[in-house]
């Protein structure tokens, strides 16, 4: 048995019926030349044929002592993974996201591995779809970018390549035979007392960050609190049913863009979203005087390990209350240069208590809902890196792979950004009752990056 890890189990306690807390992914795919007419039907029973999974696409959860811990399904039933369906015609891609917007809206069975494949054919132009999700408590954003793309070659000519859930994973060097074998119980215990030594020495420097942080507050502008962050219609209670859309752009008009006005790819990516929730807001006139507060996570993930996750967050000025775009932008650097500064003194380890502290209370209220007119900030904006080669899945070629994240009470929508060979794939997933047609945020997001092409 494994268990979990505090941020771990924060997703599983935070779950409820109106927020499912898996992260999910969309690719599409187009068939490879010598496709048949059978190509999908015998791409799913390929898929099918590996019926055996590897960890963590084997675990499911179990409790001793009131506690989470991963342990291995020994009544492992691949048929409740991996589904095959088709869209109703004509198959464009509005059906796909409205199939892919329902089947992220429920909850996964805790009493099975969580997580789910789904193979989709009948898209427009002889395309195929593959929709997956996973629990957050068992994955991370990045980590699940790695073990998508495990399962994909850049040689369009490879095939039979297993799928993600029967990637054995990275061998860890064994230990030496027998002696491992004695020690074992006292290596276990030790490894416990070394976690509780190297938590226990992080204190003195998250506590001194914190009360600097806290001094800083009224005396830099650019430092972000947990406190400034304004109410907004993002920040409402939310219903179950979930509105997917999701666009591709040119990175190199991104990297342009970057370079023109000096900045890193993420500041342009949050000044396109600063750009459109300014539009989006103003449109309804639900647009705050005080400038919204997006949370950006940041990976921490120095190996290659597949289970967990390991991610920090930086809290970005989106400066929505500012007309011009590139002084917008500039107060978005900053920020994040700001919270980037704060982090480059401090180990990994540090930096995860910190932002566990800072965030301590917005942790809470997101379980409780004790404080709901309180939030520390307004929307999450990820930015994943993806495959920088274009990638084939068997043959058939990667055209596109639009992440699918997490809405929740008091965050209604959430962005998120994953890079792919010459593009960049933007996904939104939002609550359809509180944000109408938050499919208009594409288009502005495209307005965003002209207005600063045009600076």
């Amino acid at each position: 048995m494994t268990p979990l890890s505090p941020q771990d189990q924060m997703f599983l306690l935070v779950e409820r019926r109106n927020q499912p807390m898996h992260v999910g992914s969309l690719m599409l795919l187009t068939p490879p030349p010598d496709a048949g007419p059978d190509y999908v039907q015998e791409l799913s029973e390929w898929a099918r044929s590996h019926t055996v999974a590897q960890p963590p696409f084997n675990q499911k959860l179990t409790h001793k002592l009131g506690l989470p811990f991963w342990t291995e399904d020994t009544e492992f039933d691949l048929e409740a993974h991996v589904h095959h369906i088709s869209l109703p015609k004509p198959g464009r891609i509005r059906e796909l996201l409205a199939i892919v917007s329902k089947l992220h809206s429920g909850l996964m069975d805790r009493a099975k591995p969580l997580w789910e494949f789904y193979l989709i054919d009948g898209v427009e132009d002889g395309r195929i779809a593959v929709y997956s999700r996973i629990h957050h408590a068992l994955i991370d954003g990045v980590a699940g970018m790695r073990m998508l793309q495990k399962s994909m070659s850049p040689d369009p000519s490879v095939r039979d390549l297993q799928p993600f859930w029967a990637i054995p994973p990275r061998k860890r060097k064994p230990a030496d035979g027998v002696v491992a074998q004695v020690t074992q119980p006292l290596s276990r215990a030790a490894k416990v007392a070394n976690v509780v030594r190297e938590q226990a020495a992080t204190w003195p420097k998250v506590t001194r960050e914190i009360i600097k942080s806290i001094k800083s507050r009224n005396s830099d502008a650019d430092y972000v609190s947990v406190f400034q962050a304004p109410r907004t219609i993002l920040n409402q209670r939310i219903s179950a049913s979930r509105r997917f859309a999701a666009q591709s752009w040119s990175l190199e008009r991104i990297k342009a863009a970057s370079k023109r006005h000096q900045c890193t790819l993420n500041d342009v990516v949050l000044a396109m979203c600063a750009s459109a929730l300014r539009q989006y807001l103003g449109d309804l006139d639900a647009l705050p005087d005080q400038p919204l507060v997006a949370m950006v996570p940041v990976s921490l993930r120095k190996d290659d390990s597949e289970g967990g996750n390991q991610v920090g967050v930086v809290l970005a000025n989106l400066a929505t209350h500012l007309d011009d775009p590139l002084e917008r932008l500039d107060a978005i650097a900053r920020s994040v240069l700001n919270s980037k500064e704060r982090f480059s003194g401090m180990t990994q380890l540090e930096i995860m208590n910190y932002v566990s502290t800072a965030l301590a209370i917005s942790g809470i209220n997101m379980a409780t809902g004790i404080a709901p007119t309180w939030q520390a900030f307004n929307i999450v904006v990820s930015n994943v890196p993806g495959p920088k080669d274009v990638m084939y899945w068997n043959g058939a070629k990667l055209e596109g792979i639009y992440p699918v994240s997490i809405a929740m009470d008091g965050q209604a929508t959430n962005i998120t950004v994953v890079s792919y060979a010459d593009k960049m794939e933007i996904g939104i997933i939002a609550c359809r009752r509180t944000l109408p047609h938050m499919q208009k945020l594409l288009q502005y997001l495209e307005d965003g990056l002209a207005e600063l092409e045009a600076c």
